[in-house]
């Protein structure tokens, strides 16, 4: 006994004195990348290793204390290992048997940190020499910090905050002393502690989380009368399913990663190392009564024996608020982990006389027709001719022909004959010019041939949303955006302040278009929407378009929402027409969006966003 006693003792030795403290091992240092919602309140965690590292002074004196009672009471004196634990590990030692048991925080934390889970005895002598000189070189609360941020709690939850978030759906720092100890339960086994994997596991759960309430006042770190107040178990939430990007929540991922690379210049691939947290703009209220307003809408009018065509027609849509052009929801299909690409941030839907706003503000910028002719047209017909821009000829002849009605109600009735000529009139490279600088991108735009003014061009509702934000704003345009801040391990990142504004119209023209559009919702909107919403202006396809699509885009104080359905192919094969036999009802193209835009706007209005 004393020769192998020696022999331990002079293995530890050598141990001790050839260990070095080795940086963290790759998946110690793995976060996942944390998405949240405008509120602040988390949205989605993604990455292969659910963790989010937090500072000890956001974990409650209640979590940190229950740790310590569950798993090492002694932790803030000892010297980094347990005697008691080395004297079993010695016998285990003696008798050739793995190192067992005796572990103190210091000891697991190293082994989370920098060794593997292995159980042999050279990997359990450095941890323990490791844990001694890590308690040299490190104060207890690093040590503290760093275990309770590299702990399993199961759930796939690595560390405090992805567990308190796994069980109760709420930040570490909301955490009472009742549910600390249930977590502090779940140190010993995330599998065997969880109660919502069976009876059983629910019997061991509760027995541990008096324990630990228990130990607690045994060890001075609670009173018998704050412990009398918790004798209910705190049950936490049901087990969910691991996909967290199931549903709305991969489009709004994606439409903030490309918001982090125009902005910020982060690619993929440095997002996808992990360790980012987040804040978007989306307003949770505002992106389900999105959602709940396109499924009812579409449940509504699908035909009465659901035939395949009418499977194939699709969704778009996005809300922008018109102060600052953040965007507040989107909705971009029935689910993104089936849908993979966003019919919010689609670029191949024409957009259809929704553009003729665009064509009209160039008109107004430019030449093609005037403040005073426009506001003539509020009556009637115009009754003066139309000016045709300078260098143009007698292009404007036509459109100031005594039976073409007024530009005004010419935008109302959908009139295509009127805004082609008006749209030759202009330029299609003028109307291109002015539409880009309300905030349509260069991409989208189709060639500027003569059915350039009747939108054969594709922006996204994302972009028909902010570009009409900018006629409510008086002209002043600015680009959307769906970060409102983000940090990578605690540091914030460049390049995210608030997008500014610039003017892309004249007040005056803005002002006349809204005019304009006013009178289009009044036409297009029931009276009882109108009287919810208070002056709206809106633009949208009619039965007169072309185009596989339908688009309704309208804006009034607080929002800007665009709203588009289309039928695709099955086989990728492009757009197929609305109103094809078995599609449901005749005229979807000019109902459906309307309906989803009024279902909408009609909710609650969401609150105020980000900071």
């Amino acid at each position: 006994m004393l020769l192998s006693f020696a022999a331990v003792t002079g293995l530890a030795g050598w141990v001790y004195a050839t260990t070095t403290i080795p940086d963290p091992n790759a998946e110690a240092q793995a976060e996942a990348t944390v998405y949240y919602w405008a509120d602040g309140t988390q949205m989605v965690s993604v990455g292969p290793v659910n963790r989010q590292s937090v500072p000890l002074s956001d974990i409650p004196l209640s979590l940190q204390n229950a740790a310590i009672a569950a798993e090492n009471a002694g932790f803030r004196s000892d010297p980094g290992f347990s005697v008691r634990g080395l004297a079993r590990a010695a016998v285990s030692v003696v008798r050739g048997e793995e190192l067992q048991g005796g572990s103190t925080i210091t000891q697991q934390y190293v082994k989370n940190t920098f060794l593997t889970q292995e159980q042999t005895a050279e990997r359990k002598l450095r941890e323990l020499c490791l844990a001694v000189k890590l308690s040299r070189t490190q104060s207890k609360d690093q040590i503290l910090q760093g275990y309770l941020n590299t702990s399993w709690f199961g759930r796939n939850s690595y560390g405090v905050q992805a567990a308190a978030m796994a069980y109760y759906g709420t930040d570490v720092r909301q955490l009472d002393p009742s549910r600390s100890a249930l977590l502090a339960a779940l140190l010993k086994n995330g599998d065997l502690y969880d109660p919502a994997l069976g009876e059983a596991n629910r019997r061991r759960a509760e027995a541990r989380w008096r324990y630990v309430l228990d130990r607690q006042v045994e060890l001075g770190l609670m009173t018998r009368e704050e412990r009398a107040a918790y004798s209910v178990f705190p049950e936490p939430r049901p087990r969910e399913a691991a996909s967290g990007l199931a549903g709305q929540a991969g489009y709004l991922v994606d439409a903030a990663n490309k918001d982090l690379r125009n902005r910020a210049g982060l690619t993929p691939e440095a997002l996808g190392r992990g360790g980012y947290h987040i804040r978007t703009t989306f307003d949770r209220a505002a992106v389900e009564r999105l959602r709940r307003a396109v499924e009812e809408v579409s449940a509504e009018a699908q035909a009465p024996d659901r035939q395949a065509a009418d499977r194939d027609v699709q969704y778009g849509a996005a809300s922008v608020r018109t102060e600052d052009g953040a965007v507040l929801a989107l909705y971009g299909g029935p689910d993104a982990t089936r849908h993979f690409a966003s019919n919010a941030d689609t670029a191949g839907v024409p957009v259809g006389s929704a553009f003729k706003p665009f064509v009209l503000a160039a008109a107004l910028e430019h030449g093609g027709a005037t403040g005073e002719s426009l506001a003539s047209a509020r009556t009637g017909l115009l009754d003066t001719a139309v000016p045709p821009p300078a260098g143009a000829g007698g292009a404007g002849a036509d459109i100031a022909s005594p039976d073409t009605l007024a530009l005004r109600r010419a935008l109302v009735r959908g009139d295509q004959d009127a805004f082609r000529r008006l749209g030759a009139d202009v330029g299609p490279r003028q109307v291109r010019k002015t539409a880009i600088a309300s905030g349509l991108l260069p991409h989208s735009m189709a060639a500027p041939d003569p059915s350039f003014a009747l939108g054969t061009s594709t922006p996204s509702a994302i972009r028909m949303a902010a570009a009409y934000a900018t006629f409510a704003r008086e002209g002043r345009r600015t680009a959307p955006y769906s970060v409102a801040s983000a940090t990578y391990r605690g540091t914030p990142l460049a390049g995210l302040e608030r997008p500014g504004s610039r003017q892309a119209i004249a007040p005056q023209t803005a002002r006349e278009l809204t005019r304009a559009l006013r009178d289009v919702a009044v036409d297009a909107v029931d009276a009882a929407t109108l009287r919810s919403l208070g002056p709206i202006a809106a633009g949208r396809t009619d039965g007169g378009d072309r185009i596989p699509a339908g688009w309704f885009v309208g804006y009034g104080e607080e929002l800007s929402t665009a709203v588009t359905v289309f039928r695709s192919a099955p086989d990728g094969g492009g757009l197929l027409a609305l109103d094809e036999p078995g599609t449901g009802t005749p005229g979807r193209g000019e109902t459906l969006p309307l309906r989803v835009w009024s279902a909408f706007m009609k909710g609650e209005r969401p609150g105020s966003g980000s900071d």
